[in-house]
């Protein structure tokens, strides 16, 4: 018998892991804050489209958060945006098994805060590259498969990692890791030069072409507090980390043309930060996903003025400033 699991958030990552679950024999149940989204999944299921292709997966069932939902949860994978994590473990918290567990598919650090709140024990890492976005309601435009991997927070092996990691081959080429910390503070480098090229309204490669000495300090500050945490930086999809850690810039160039030709072939051209700005006039994650790497650095005595500047930036165009390239050319300001 397949196992079932709960998605909370069925969003890009949510909703596109939950779809191929589902396809595969998985039950499926679906939370999340969206009441439109979560008619639009009850009444067609959770549909995805490929280019001309859309197909639909049922789910035995969908919820939001105020509605009466299941009473005991097992097997969570929580995929709601980094500033939502604490409302939505409001409802995991007391409906989470003794023997369950929640399964951090999100962007950022947040698994610290899950463990607060339902224990370690009951606490799985992930690492989620995907290039997704939801459309409509019930509907997420797939950009592509990308990097997925599952781990214990201390790195042990464990047999629910197997599991969940078996179970997600319905999706793609997901894997276990041993340093579940080590993609995440990847992705956070990565991360800055896209919330970078979200500052204007032009392809993520070609503004990280463009933009390069931004691009490259950014992240180099991220893995600079990185490094003083002990954190061993892992690589994945066509991005290697090492070389904005390092002090060689021919070989942060050649990293970065590697990145930008691998950009250039996803259906996905910009990035979820720039989305909910420019397209859903929403919040976004940013501050959510740096606070600790700034905090982090303020502890440290580590100098991070470019990402200090990115935040508030990205707060500007949340408060309605107008996008604009020459943001990401005035970040080299603050760099120097």
């Amino acid at each position: 018998m397949k196992q079932g699991y709960v998605i909370v958030g069925a969003g890009a990552i949510g909703g596109t892991l939950g779809h191929h679950l589902a396809r595969a024999g998985h039950e499926i149940t679906v939370v999340d804050a969206d009441p439109e989204h979560v008619r639009a999944v009850r009444e067609h299921g959770i549909v995805v489209r490929r280019g001309d292709e859309r197909t639909a997966a049922p789910v035995a069932a969908a919820f939001t958060p105020d509605e009466a939902g299941p009473e005991r949860v097992e097997r969570v994978l929580l995929a709601v945006k980094a500033q939502a994590t604490g409302r939505a473990l409001d409802w995991i918290a007391p409906r989470l098994a003794p023997d369950g567990f929640v399964v951090s598919l999100q962007n950022g650090l947040n698994e610290q805060a899950i463990a607060t709140r339902v224990g370690t024990e009951r606490t799985v890492g992930a690492f989620v590259n995907l290039f997704a976005d939801v459309v409509a309601p019930g509907e997420i435009r797939d950009g592509g498969l990308g990097a997925l991997v599952v781990g214990e927070p201390d790195g042990r092996e464990s047999a629910r990692v197997r599991e969940v990691v078996a179970d997600l081959q319905a999706w793609g080429p997901a894997r276990a890791t041993a340093n579940v910390s080590g993609y995440l503070w990847s992705k956070l480098g990565f991360g800055a030069m896209l919330v970078a090229t979200a500052l204007a309204d032009a392809p993520m490669a070609e503004l990280i072409d463009r933009h390069r000495g931004v691009m490259h300090a950014l992240a180099g500050e991220v893995y600079a507090v990185a490094a003083a945490e002990g954190i061993a930086l892992e690589p994945f999809d066509a991005f290697d980390p090492a070389p904005y850690a390092g002090a060689d810039p021919a070989a942060a160039d050649a990293a970065t043309d590697a990145l930008v030709a691998w950009l250039r072939t996803q259906a996905k051209d910009r990035s979820g930060i720039w989305r909910d700005i420019a397209v859903r006039h929403r919040p976004t994650e940013v501050p959510t996903h740096y606070r600790p790497v700034l905090e982090r650095a303020g502890r440290l005595g580590i100098a991070v003025p470019g990402l200090e500047r990115l935040v508030a930036q990205i707060g500007e165009l949340e408060a309605g400033a107008a996008m604009s390239e020459q943001r990401i050319a005035d970040l080299a300001g603050a760099l120097r």
